[in-house]
């Protein structure tokens, strides 16, 4: 297997991430969620969405050589100084289950925002949910069914490092 590397999300990365987000959803998220939903939910999610995630965020992808194979983000929670929340995390469905997805989320906890985050949140689709609850996000305010953006809002309380 070739070198995979984490690297911060630049403006040429866009395209990728919209195609990378489209394959995901459409393999990956078939599972708990109808055609009709993902292809609404992807209309939102073109190149200026990602270009504008990362001014307010930090952004990061996975590649392994010059292919990019997973995405992750975190920034503020509404304007929050000591709250944050995960944005973009997807693999890619042929990388799944090989540990990138631990890498992004290893990668988001090491970043500056975590350090002085009191609390992160995560809007995670049915299908990520099992996924984040292994790093000890829990259900937030015990949700019980997916809200109405068709996703649990997970949450960890974390000590800030002064």
């Amino acid at each position: 297997m070739s070198q995979i590397i984490v690297r911060r999300f630049v403006a040429d990365d866009a395209r990728a991430v919209v195609q990378l987000v489209a394959k995901t959803m459409r393999i990956s998220n078939r599972v708990d969620y109808s055609e009709t939903y993902i292809e609404n939910a992807l209309k939102r999610l073109d190149t200026a969405h990602y270009l504008e995630l990362n001014q307010r965020s930090h952004f990061y992808v996975v590649c392994e050589q010059n292919r990019l194979i997973g995405t992750g983000a975190i920034g503020p929670y509404w304007h929050s100084r000591n709250e944050f929340s995960f944005f973009a995390v997807f693999v890619d469905p042929a990388y799944q289950g090989q540990g990138i997805g631990t890498r992004i989320v290893n990668t988001l906890e090491t970043d500056s925002y975590f350090a002085k985050a009191r609390r992160i949140e995560i809007p995670a689709s049915i299908t990520g949910r099992p996924f984040y609850e292994k790093f000890g996000y829990h259900i937030k305010d015990n949700q019980t069914e997916p809200d109405a953006e068709g996703l649990y809002r997970l949450e960890k309380f974390h000590t800030p490092i002064s």
